[in-house]
Parts: C-alpha cells; sequence; structure tokens
C-alpha cells in the first residue's frame, strides 16, 4: 500500500504523532507472534509537511524511521496566498498514493482541496489534535475548514471524545476516536533521593511535578494561582498561604516554551514555590521521584504527559478538560478546569495522605496497562486504511 502522510506545522505532539505513524507503517511491525497476511509487505510511506515537521524524522528512534521517504509541504497554521503552492505540490504527491492520512484542521482542509481534481482519488483520512483556539474570528474560519473535512474525508479521526462529537456535528461520514499513545522513555535508575537534590529540594520536602510545553493551552496561570493556595487551609475560608512561607514543597515544571519569561516574571514577583527547570531528558526519573504529578491544561485530547505519569506509576490529579479522563479512568484525581481553589485541595489532600498516594499509584499502574501502544494504533490504522 502506497501511504502519503500529511503534517502541517506544529510545536506541540502532531508532528511527532505523523513522524512515529510513518515509521511505523514503512517498518510494517505487527503484535508480537502474529503472521503477516499472505502476500503482505511493508507499506511505501511518505511524509509530506514543513521541513521543521519532516526533517526531524532522521533523528528519531522509531524503527522504520530509515524507510520514509519525505517531501517538504509548506503547510502554514494560518491562511495565506502560498496555500495555492501547498494544494497544488500535495496533489503531485497524492496522484500515486492508494491513501492520504492528513494531520491537523488546516492540512486536513488543504488535503480535500488537493485531491479534488485528482481522477483516481485516493482515500482520505483526516486526524484532528486540537479544538480550535482563538476569537470570534480565528473560530468561524476554523468551523469552515471542519465542514470541509467533514465533507471531504472517508474517515475523521478525533483524539477526543468532544472532537468525534463535534465532527458528527459537522456532517462526517465516518468518525472514530484516533489512538495517540505516549512514546516509551524510559528511567535511567537514578535514586529518587538524588533527583531530589539535584532539583534543589531539601531532605523531605515533597515534589509536587507538571510536565509541559509553556504555551496557553497547559493552563499554567492556573498552575501558578493554585500553587499560592497549597498550603492554605483549603475550606475553612481564609486566605492561602504558599511555602515561601512554610516550607514543605516545591512545584517543579518541566517544559519550554513561548511563556517561560512571563511565567518566571510571576513566580519571582509573588514568590511563588515553582521552579521552571526547562526542557528535561530525564522526564520518568522525575515521575519516580515526584510524590504528585500534575497536569493544569485548559484543554487536551489523549494527554502525553499524563499517560507518561500513569506509566511511571505516579499519584495523579489533573483538571478534567477534553480527553484527560478517557485516558485516565479512575487513575487520577480529577478536578474541574480552571478552578484553582479546586485544584489546590486536589494536590493539598494528596501531598497529605501517602496512603492516598501509594493507592493512586496502583491504579496508574494498572490503568498504564490498558493504554494502547504501537501495535493497537497499526492495527487501527490498517483497519481504517482498507475499510
Amino acid at each position: 500500500m502506497r501511504v502519503l502522510q500529511v503534517t502541517g506545522s506544529s510545536a506541540g505532539g502532531v508532528g511527532r504523532h505523523a513522524r512515529e505513524i510513518s515509521a511505523l507503517l514503512a517498518a510494517g511491525e505487527r503484535p508480537l507472534g502474529a503472521l503477516p497476511d499472505p502476500g503482505e509487505s511493508p507499506d511505501t510511506v511518505v511524509l509530506a509537511g514543513p521541513a521543521d515537521v519532516v526533517e526531524p524524522l532522521a533523528g528519531e528512534p522509531f524503527r522504520g524511521a530509515d524507510r520514509v521517504r519525505t517531501a517538504v509541504v509548506d503547510i502554514a497554521d494560518r491562511p495565506r496566498p502560498r496555500d495555492a503552492v501547498a494544494v497544488a505540490r500535495l496533489r503531485d504527491l497524492a496522484s500515486g498514493a492508494d491513501v492520504v492520512h492528513a494531520h491537523g484542521l488546516r492540512a486536513g482542509a488543504l488535503t480535500v482541496m488537493a485531491l479534488a481534481t485528482l481522477r483516481r482519488r485516493p482515500r482520505l483520512v483526516v486526524t484532528l489534535h486540537n479544538l480550535p483556539v482563538g476569537g470570534p474570528r480565528v473560530k468561524a474560519v476554523a468551523a469552515v475548514l471542519e465542514r470541509i473535512v467533514a465533507r471531504g474525508a472517508d474517515v475523521v479521526l478525533g483524539v477526543s471524545g468532544d472532537i468525534v462529537v463535534r465532527m458528527r456535528r459537522r456532517g462526517a461520514r465516518t468518525v472514530d476516536r484516533a489512538l495517540v499513545p505516549a512514546p516509551v522513555r524510559r528511567p535511567t535508575g537514578a535514586d529518587p533521593s538524588e533527583v531530589r537534590t539535584s532539583l534543589g529540594l531539601a531532605d523531605g520536602e515533597q515534589l509536587v511535578l507538571t510536565v509541559a510545553r509553556l504555551a496557553p493551552q497547559k493552563g499554567l496561570d492556573l498552575l501558578l494561582d493554585a500553587a499560592a493556595l497549597v498550603d492554605g487551609p483549603g475550606e475553612s475560608g481564609r486566605p492561602g498561604r504558599h511555602a515561601a512561607a512554610s516550607p514543605g514543597w516545591r512545584w517543579v515544571v518541566a517544559g519550554d516554551g513561548p511563556l517561560r519569561a512571563e511565567l518566571a516574571k510571576r513566580v519571582r514577583a509573588e514568590d511563588l514555590p515553582v521552579l521552571l527547570v526547562g526542557r528535561r531528558d530525564d522526564v520518568p526519573d522525575l515521575l519516580g521521584a515526584a510524590d504528585v504529578v500534575v497536569s493544569t491544561a485548559t484543554w487536551e485530547g489523549q494527554p502525553i504527559a499524563v499517560q507518561e505519569a500513569l506509566r511511571g506509576g505516579a499519584a495523579v490529579v489533573a483538571t478534567d478538560v477534553g480527553g484527560t479522563r478517557e485516558v485516565t479512568g479512575d487513575a487520577a484525581v480529577l478536578v474541574p478546569g480552571g478552578d484553582a481553589a479546586a485544584l489546590a485541595d486536589a494536590v493539598r489532600a494528596v501531598l497529605a495522605d501517602p496512603a492516598r498516594q501509594q493507592e493512586l499509584r496502583e491504579r496508574a499502574t494498572a490503568r498504564a496497562e490498558q493504554l494502547p501502544g504501537p501495535a493497537d494504533v497499526l492495527a487501527q490504522l490498517r483497519q481504517v486504511y482498507r475499510a
């Protein structure tokens, strides 16, 4: 089967997911013990998108990455005159494909336009990874693009239940939930106490951990609001006070992004017990050292950081937004999105209760066994591509 994967500009995990499934398809991986179908061979795969999205494929640790061909197609995250060039390029690339799989709303809409004039039209699958974010004008444009995708794609995959429902309402013929597993990253075996010390925590100081890109969707203003309240008396109604006045815990944020300077300024101004440590390559070790792992996002599809926390057997507190509950099940404490007081109460309660921490860790480990892996993704795609 000849498969064209198309992805647009992405600062998050969309591009990485497209790279991973391209490599999976090219490698022809299957569940252990499963025999190939008669005449089956690895798929011929082309990955198309902006240079900064497709070129990192060469450095990814995915089996099959070296078998994927790449093509640079300049797909931006906002409309512009050069979109016509991108559509023409996609049309040329798709002319010999059996299946075209586009990732993201803009990439999906441009691909629908590209296939419209082909004499032999390949099957089109579009995965939507995010809800539209922005003001009324942005959302109005997004609604038009969603209708284009709904009417032009053979199958639409959404990373969360709310996207699936949304695209059904837009008129999509076949809609299902996409599978987007977290990459497998293994701990180095570092001692948790040494990890804490390396972060500057004192003996006995508890570690609250958030792993996130420092971008608006991750709800980092909410994180800082909650951090100012965690040491407070909770439901008593008295104002909270933070750990600078009462040492005992530290909130470490691992990740980088456009909001870093703004967040650091607020941490300093309010003397918050929050430490921004930047992008880290030792996330599994951080998860193993944390007393509680927190997601403060305003919306998520299948949050990679939460999946990693579950696989790391962490006690998780998260905002109940988007597809987060679909990932965690009952293995996390979920609080309403945007509610700093509820978030602070939940973090405080877990920190104060070692038995509750242990229960959440056990639930996380059990839930992690149920999360999809690469073989599940490949099985879903083969079914969708051939349906």
